[in-house]
């Protein structure tokens, strides 16, 4: 990352401007350009007993959330892609919200054709998997969809993707958004053959108290929550959404299934981040 400011600019800034007006300036600038753009790339090994051994050591990459259309640009979106082959993962997963907005826009028009000119090459590299998250559908889940299919990503809206190594099998499952009402748990329990546990995609990540009693599922990945975007120390994110106030952040055990809950790499109004980067997720599969 390019350094914040030349050693010439600092100097001009202090003697204009004061030491107060250049701590506002550095403030506004850590928290409304710095930060969101600092990704951390979260490494975590999970182990999970229903595994096949074929898929042991398996790389799942995880991001959510971004957003396209607001703070996320085309620019800040290619470093992100950016990150994500210097991963290189057996599989990349993107748990909701595309796009941000509660209805179209032209302003959308122009970030669909940033986002498919962007992530096609990436889908022809690696196998892409996606969910819907609210903002996808209050905007237009047909156009978000039709997006995802131009670009070569898979979209599960209540349905279920086979991956298969030396013929043996691991399910993801794909739930549609859960808070506009559109996820159908048990349709997507009865495509999973029986005996077998899947890992499950969906956006709201306190969904998991439902899906985790299901025995159904040994892995949920979720985002949504974005981490609270501001995270006071010791107290914790003071505004959390709906359906991501029970598990907003990091890895959690929830009767026999693990939830971890992505802090995403975009962002909705206030476009900050205060002490809660924006974060890939690379999950190490182990079979025990």
């Amino acid at each position: 990352m390019k350094p914040i400011i030349s050693r010439r600019d600092f100097l001009r800034i202090l003697k204009s401007v004061g030491v107060a007006g250049l701590m506002t300036y550095l403030t506004s600038y850590y928290t409304l350009e710095f930060e969101p753009s600092w990704l951390d790339v979260s490494q975590i090994q999970i182990p999970l007993p229903n595994l096949s051994k074929s898929f042991h050591g398996y790389r799942i990459l995880q991001i959510s959330d971004i957003h396209m259309g607001g703070w996320m640009n085309r620019s800040h979106f290619e470093d992100v892609l950016e990150h994500i082959r210097e991963q290189n993962p057996d599989l990349i997963v993107i748990t909701g919200d595309f796009v941000i907005g509660h209805s179209w826009s032209d302003e959308l028009n122009e970030a669909v054709e940033d986002f498919i000119e962007v992530m096609t090459p990436l889908a022809s590299e690696y196998k892409i998997i996606g969910v819907m998250g609210n903002h996808d559908h209050w905007t237009d889940v047909v156009k978000v969809r039709s997006m995802l299919n131009t670009a070569g990503i898979i979209c599960l809206q209540n349905d279920i993707h086979k991956l298969t190594k030396n013929s043996e099998n691991l399910y993801i499952a794909g739930l549609d958004d859960i808070s506009e009402g559109k996820h159908r748990l048990e349709e997507v329990e009865l495509k999973l053959p029986q005996h077998v546990k899947a890992i499950l995609l969906a956006h709201e990540p306190d969904y998991a108290s439902t899906s985790s009693k299901s025995g159904k599922f040994m892995l949920q990945l979720s985002g949504h929550s974005h981490g609270g975007q501001v995270v006071i120390p010791f107290l914790g994110p003071p505004i959390l959404p709906r359906w991501g106030r029970k598990y907003p952040a990091g890895l959690y055990q929830i009767e026999d299934m693990y939830l971890y809950t992505n802090r995403g790499v975009g962002m909705t109004s206030p476009f900050v981040r205060v002490n809660c980067r924006p974060e890939i997720t690379v999950f190490t599969l182990q079979a025990v």
